[in-house]
Formats: C-alpha cells, sequence, structure tokens
C-alpha cells in the first residue's frame, strides 16, 4: 500500500474552518444534519446515474444512510450508498472551497437541461462543521465509477490532511468522527437518534442508527396532493404538532414564484388559548430541500398566524451558513408574504366552499384574525373579509360577513353599523339601536371588548365608512302615530334644569332626534369613549391614568313620558325632579355600559320610590290641565 499523502489546506478552507469551530454554529449538534444532508446529496445523484442509465459500481447496494456509534473510543461513522469520490474529488471537495463536487454536478444538470434533481446540497462548509466536536475526522470513499477504487482521506483540522488509497471499499462514502472527550454524548444511541429525528427525519432515503430504522415518517410536503390520502395527512399532523386529534383544515400547495416553496400547513382542531393556556409559539418549521432550518422559524408567519402547525420547505433558502443564522430577512419576509396571502386565500375559499365549518374554525381561531386586522396592515383588506359578527338580521347564535352586510344594505345607506354588546340580548334592548330599528337598518353585534377596536381599524369596507351606533347620526323618521314631542321652548327648558342637576357630571345636555322608546341616552361628547373601548383601556392599565374622565353628553327624549313628567316636576316638584335627572344619567350610563359604581344610585332610587309610594302629590292643575305625576 503506497504512503499517505500530505496536503495543506487551502487558506480559504483554514479559514473556514476556524470561523465553522469557533463562531459559526451556536449549536454544535448541527453537524449532524449537515453529514446527514451531505450524505443524501450523494445518494441524489447516483439516482440521477441510475435514471441515465450510465453503469455503475456496486449496482447491488441498496440506496441508504447507516449510522453506528462506538462510545468506547468514542465516534461517529456516516455511511452512504451513493456516488462516492475519488482521489482527485476528496482533494477538489475537501481541500478546497472554491471549487467543490456540487457546484460543477448543478452546472452538469443546468447542461442537461431535461432532468432535475430533488436535492442539491453543497459539499463543503457543512462537512467541515464535524471538526467543531472531532478530534479528528476520516473519510472513506470509492466512486461509482466501475473502475475507480477506494480512497482514505484524514484530518485533524489543524491545517493538513492525508490522502492513500484504501483497498475493500465498496460504492460510497464512510465518515467516521472521533469526538473530543467533552463531546462524548454524541455518541449515545438514543441522543444521536433524538438529534437525527430532530434535523432529518424527513431526509427521503432510509436512515439506520446501529441497525434501526429511524426516519419513518415520509416529507409528504413534496408529494403531489393527489397522492396523500387525508389518513397520512392526519398521521404527519400529529407526529409534527404531538396532538392526539386530527387537524381542522389542512393547507398542502406549491409555489414557483417569487419563491420556489412547498407548503404544507394544518389549523389544530382547538386553540388551547382559550382553555386558558400559556400564549402559543409559531410551530412552522423551516425547511431547504427536506433538511430542517429552524424548527418553529421566527418571522416565518406572522404573529396573529401563531396557531399553524407544519412544514415550509424552499430551495431557494441558501445552505450552510444561513441554515444557523438565517440572516436573509428580506429572504424570509417573502416567505412570510406569500404563506400568508395563500393561507387567507384558502380560508376565503373554505368559508365559500362549506360555511359551517369555517364557523366552527372562526369559533375557536377568530381572536387571532381579529388581532391580525387590528394589527397587520398588509393583509387588513383580506382579513376584513374574514370576519364574522352577529347582526340584528342575522339568526340567534348565527354570524354575518360585512361582504354579506353590504349586500343588505338600502341603495341610500353609506355606512356600516356596530353596536358592540355582550350579548345580542342587550344590543337589540339598547337605546342606541332604537333608531335602527325604526327605519329597518342593520346592525352588527360585536360581542368581544376588542371588536370595536377592530372595527375602527379597518375603517371601512367595500367603500362604506364604519362607524360605532352611538356615533351615527340619524333620526326618527316620521310617523302619526309616535308620541306627542314637547315643544322646543319646554324641551330647552328641561335640558337646562338637567344640566343644572348633573353639574359637571355631563358635558351637555341635548334635545334627541333619535330616541324612540328611552328617556335618555348618553352620546359623543368631548372625552367620551364607548363602554367597550373604556373596558379595553382599563384592561390594559393597573391605574386609570391616561383614561379620559367619564364626562359624556346626554341626550332626552321630548316624546317619552318621563321626559313629558320632568318638565312639569322641576317646577312643582324640585326636590324631586333633581333627584329624577341624576338617576336618568344612571340608567342611560347603565344602558351604555359605562356605570361602574352602582351603590349610590341604588339609594337614590329606593328614596325616589318611598317618596312616590308614601308623600302624596300635589292637586294643583298644572298648565295643561292634568294634577302633577310622572309616568313609568
Amino acid at each position: 500500500m503506497s504512503a499517505p499523502e500530505t496536503h495543506s489546506f487551502q487558506a480559504e478552507v483554514k479559514q473556514v474552518l476556524d470561523i465553522v469551530i469557533h463562531s459559526l454554529y451556536t449549536d454544535r449538534e448541527i453537524f449532524v444534519r449537515e453529514l446527514i444532508s451531505n450524505a443524501a446529496d450523494a445518494l441524489e445523484k447516483l439516482r440521477f446515474h441510475q435514471k441515465a442509465g450510465e453503469p455503475l459500481a456496486d449496482d447491488d447496494l441498496e440506496l441508504g444512510i447507516s449510522i453506528r456509534v462506538d462510545p468506547s473510543v468514542p465516534s461517529i461513522s456516516f455511511t452512504d450508498t451513493g456516488i462516492g469520490m475519488n482521489r482527485d474529488e476528496l482533494v477538489e471537495n475537501l481541500g478546497t472551497i472554491a471549487h467543490s463536487g456540487s457546484k460543477q454536478f448543478l452546472r452538469q444538470i443546468a447542461e442537461a437541461k431535461e432532468h432535475s434533481l430533488d436535492l442539491i446540497g453543497q459539499f463543503g462548509v457543512g462537512f467541515y462543521s464535524a471538526f467543531m466536536v472531532a478530534k479528528s475526522v476520516s473519510v472513506y470513499s470509492r466512486s461509482f465509477r466501475p473502475g475507480d477504487t477506494g480512497w482514505h482521506w484524514e484530518s485533524d483540522g489543524s491545517g493538513t490532511y492525508t490522502i492513500a488509497p484504501e483497498t475493500g471499499l465498496r460504492r460510497g462514502t464512510r465518515i467516521v468522527v472521533r469526538l473530543k472527550d467533552e463531546f462524548k454524548s454524541f455518541a449515545d444511541p438514543e441522543n444521536l437518534g433524538r438529534i437525527i429525528k430532530r434535523y432529518s427525519n424527513f431526509v427521503p432515503f432510509p436512515i439506520t442508527l446501529d441497525d434501526t430504522r429511524i426516519n419513518t415518517i415520509g416529507a409528504i410536503w413534496a408529494h403531489n396532493k393527489s397522492e396523500v390520502s387525508r389518513e397520512e395527512y392526519d398521521e404527519f399532523y400529529k407526529f409534527i404538532s404531538h396532538d392526539f386529534d386530527s387537524p381542522r383544515f389542512h393547507l398542502h400547495f406549491t409555489a414557483d414564484a417569487p419563491l420556489a416553496i412547498r407548503a404544507l400547513l394544518f389549523v389544530p382542531g382547538k386553540n388551547l388559548e382559550k382553555f386558558g393556556f400559556t400564549r402559543l409559539e409559531p410551530e412552522v418549521a423551516l425547511h431547504c430541500k427536506k433538511v430542517l432550518i429552524q424548527p418553529k422559524a421566527p418571522g416565518l408567519l406572522p404573529e396573529w398566524l401563531r396557531f399553524l402547525r407544519g412544514v415550509v420547505d424552499s430551495e431557494d433558502l441558501p445552505l450552510n451558513i444561513s441554515r444557523e443564522s438565517m440572516q436573509d430577512s428580506a429572504l424570509i419576509q417573502k416567505l412570510n408574504k406569500v404563506l400568508t396571502s395563500r393561507f387567507l386565500k384558502f380560508l376565503g375559499d373554505e368559508a365559500s366552499r362549506d360555511p359551517n365549518a369555517y364557523h366552527a374554525f372562526y369559533d375557536e381561531f377568530g381572536i387571532c384574525l381579529k388581532e391580525g386586522a387590528a394589527a397587520d396592515h398588509t393583509h387588513r383588506d383580506a382579513l376584513a373579509k374574514l370576519l364574522r359578527f352577529p347582526s340584528s338580521a342575522s339568526e340567534p347564535n348565527q354570524r354575518t360577513s360585512l361582504a354579506d352586510y353590504v349586500t343588505r344594505m338600502p341603495a341610500d345607506q353609506k355606512e356600516i353599523y356596530f353596536l358592540v354588546a355582550p350579548t345580542r340580548e342587550e344590543a337589540l334592548a339598547s337605546p342606541y339601536y332604537e333608531v335602527f330599528a325604526k327605519r329597518h337598518l342593520e346592525v352588527l353585534f360585536p360581542d368581544e371588548p376588542w371588536d370595536e377596536v377592530v372595527l375602527e381599524r379597518i375603517g371601512s369596507f367595500d367603500g362604506k365608512r364604519i362607524l360605532p351606533a352611538e356615533k351615527a347620526e340619524l333620526d326618527l323618521p316620521e310617523s302619526s302615530d309616535a308620541p306627542a314631542a314637547l315643544s322646543d321652548d319646554d324641551a330647552r327648558l328641561v335640558a337646562n334644569f338637567i344640566k343644572e342637576a348633573l353639574g359637571d357630571r355631563v358635558d351637555e345636555v341635548r334635545i334627541s332626534r333619535r330616541l324612540a322608546d328611552s328617556p335618555a341616552a348618553v352620546a359623543e361628547g368631548e372625552a367620551y369613549l364607548t363602554a367597550s373601548m373604556r373596558r379595553m383601556l382599563k384592561s390594559m392599565k393597573r391605574d386609570e391614568e391616561g383614561i379620559p374622565p367619564l364626562r359624556p353628553h346626554l341626550e332626552i327624549n321630548p316624546r317619552h313620558p318621563i321626559i313629558h313628567g320632568l318638565a312639569r316636576a322641576r317646577t312643582q316638584r324640585p326636590d324631586l325632579a333633581a333627584p329624577v335627572a341624576e338617576q336618568l344619567l344612571d340608567q342611560a350610563l347603565i344602558a351604555a355600559g359605562l356605570h361602574e359604581h352602582p351603590g349610590t344610585m341604588i339609594r337614590r332610587l329606593n328614596s325616589l320610590i318611598e317618596k312616590l309610594l308614601t308623600e302624596p302629590a300635589p292637586s294643583a292643575p298644572q298648565p295643561d290641565g292634568q294634577p302633577f305625576s310622572i309616568k313609568t
């Protein structure tokens, strides 16, 4: 046998080794992924030559990757039955950076044109990652060409390597990593098996560890949708999510532009955040040609899609260094935009195809879509189409979309109206709904406190402004059977009396043209916040600093019997009229969901009832010829 030849690494290789060993990778277990990726690359290249009908050495060998550990050394060996290398290729691929076997092979593929490969990696930097943990690395390789012989390459990474002929080798490559003492845990089969499953479970060739098959679940995202059964989708989802239940939806798609993407995304059956669990973390893994880049890739999807599970595989991701650092933020942003837009389109299609299934999804994850509509300007229009709310025109326990609302609008209606209330019943009983009921106008009834923020952020839909019912400028329609209203002078006098009685509790008292059945309602003032908005602010602040004081406008209904009675009581029973005015305000605040201290109101109400039941009312005729009374 010839004596080993000693060679110096190319200067660039020495630099790369220094970077790899000392600063490139934060997690040293990454070398396992890199060596398996290179082995899969070698197998893929061989399969290309097989398809081309070329003669192969050891053509009886099955394609696969075998890994063995020897804790006594300690060492790990990685063996593939792929394309292998001869002497010159070992020198070129492992001794230099400027020329890599993969780059030359890609050039050949480009020239062939009619062939394509599923996995092409770079033989270079990934291989050198082994020196992070190794005392020395030995490579035993024999080329696939029938006339070539075997070779043994070895180095301790210090600056030189040796190369010598080796007999008895079959086609492929075996890499033996002799571990430094501080990294002997990598030679533990259980630990190594965990690493292989984490990073290389979907490599499209069998991987065995000490003769036990490791990668039993295939990379089904790389298959055509027609080739994958529902059972396979469910099995894959349970494997990656550790969920016992089947997914609610799955989206499996391929894109070529602006990026080459294969993606398989799942919607879980339940939103665990609803049950008081901690905030979900994004769990969509990023792969490059079936090799894991990051298990929970940050920025791959917007935060409001954190409930999604699945895999995204892009051939456009740069290999090696970017696998670890993912510094190409512009590329991630492109992936984010493509994936988010495609998923929102998918949800829109599902909503049209099966409304009941979509509504069930919305019950679980609608809160996440609302979060996106409030925070994500880029996708706000698409998200607005997916939102669903209860409505005065929908059946109880049903929701409607903004698009459906618009189709039902009268031709002269220019705004979309909403009224936030905890329940449908409270919304229908609200004084703010009265004018809409009389005019037969539909009102959305959002039932979550943050819905107002969401709708205000959306602002408009299909050219229609979205407006809270409290701020709508609508008058009651003319009606022949409507109760008679106070004269303008009497209404102004009673309004002035109420303002004097209430003082700074209200900013203004004015005559309403929109109340039908309620005597009064609070309306927009200089510092007025709706009840839902005020609750939102308080939930975000431990104290009330920064929250405007409650000083609304009070609107009074000049047609209501209580206001008629109060107009008389202000002169005949001022001792009764003043607390009635306060009671009107408190009741209006309760109806608006703004009253926070009911104790004082209850004591006043009891006092009023006592007076009405125990003190005789004056019998002197009033200007209208009737004895004084307040009708309720």
